[in-house]
């Protein structure tokens, strides 16, 4: 018996990369319960897939410890939500900037720092992150999320150390360009000629294959993407050099503005 045979918690279910991963691990799941602060859009989901609904603001810290109440023991935890305010430092007003820490990291800490002892007295359970090749790579315009998802990819990887010996695994999805829903292809911004995207089912998959397989992390985005991110891993003031020269700057603005006008 798997984890995703247990009790599976989803923050974020609202989101489109939300529906995709729900409709997913719905199947497997002895019970699938859904959380996002959008009640219209969580009850049609949770209807469709027979799953249970928590409404809850993951930047209201009240609303993180019901909802660690309200979900019961569980046997893998996805912390899928996000926002997203990116800009420069200085166009973000703080109230935006601590919105973007308490959801994209304080939460999902929160949570895996409730769930994790259950899971390890019973030594089965997973919990997966989701964080973003930005969490890899800087891009230009976006310094306060990358440094949520940076965050969120070192927390997991050094929860999963302490886990191990416990039997209960951590993963970390890192999506890069996303297709049809998630916070880029919210902004409706356009990528140049040659940069791939993925689709919302290939990060569903991806969760899926981190929990069965117990993946310390998972990459959805092209091979091209994924080895200018390698390269900006290991080599960062060359990799912006070269980014800029194909655009990012540009790339980066547009992505600004398409999300600011869809808030």
């Amino acid at each position: 018996m798997t984890a995703l045979s247990g009790r599976v918690l989803l923050t974020g279910a609202s989101g489109g990369l939300g529906h995709a991963i729900a409709r997913t691990l719905a199947p497997l799941a002895s019970e699938l319960v859904l959380t996002s602060r959008r009640s219209e859009v969580l009850g049609p989901l949770a209807a469709e897939l027979g799953a249970r609904v928590i409404v809850s603001d993951l930047a209201l810290r009240g609303d993180v410890e019901r909802l660690i109440q309200e979900a019961g023991p569980l046997d893998v935890l996805i912390a899928n939500a996000g926002v997203s305010a990116s800009g420069r430092l200085d166009e973000l007003s703080q109230e935006e900037v601590d919105r973007m820490l308490e959801i994209n990291l304080r939460a999902p800490i929160a949570l895996a720092r409730a769930f994790a002892p259950g899971m390890v007295a019973r030594r089965r359970g997973h919990i997966v992150f989701m964080s973003s090749l930005q969490g890899k790579a800087a891009t230009p315009a976006a310094p306060t999320y990358a440094a949520t998802k940076f965050g969120l990819r070192g927390f997991a990887l050094g929860l999963r150390q302490d886990l191990r010996p416990h039997g209960v695994g951590v993963s970390v999805v890192l999506p890069g360009f996303i297709r049809d829903a998630g916070l880029f292809a919210d902004s409706g911004a356009k990528l140049p000629p040659g940069i791939g995207t993925r689709s919302p089912q290939d990060v569903a998959d991806a969760v899926r294959a981190a929990i069965e397989g117990n993946r310390a992390e998972i990459d959805v985005a092209p091979v091209g993407l994924r080895l200018g991110t390698a390269v900006a891993s290991l080599a960062p003031a060359f990799a912006a050099a070269v980014s800029r020269r194909f655009g990012s700057e540009r790339i980066a603005a547009r992505i600004v503005a398409g999300q600011r006008e869809n808030q």
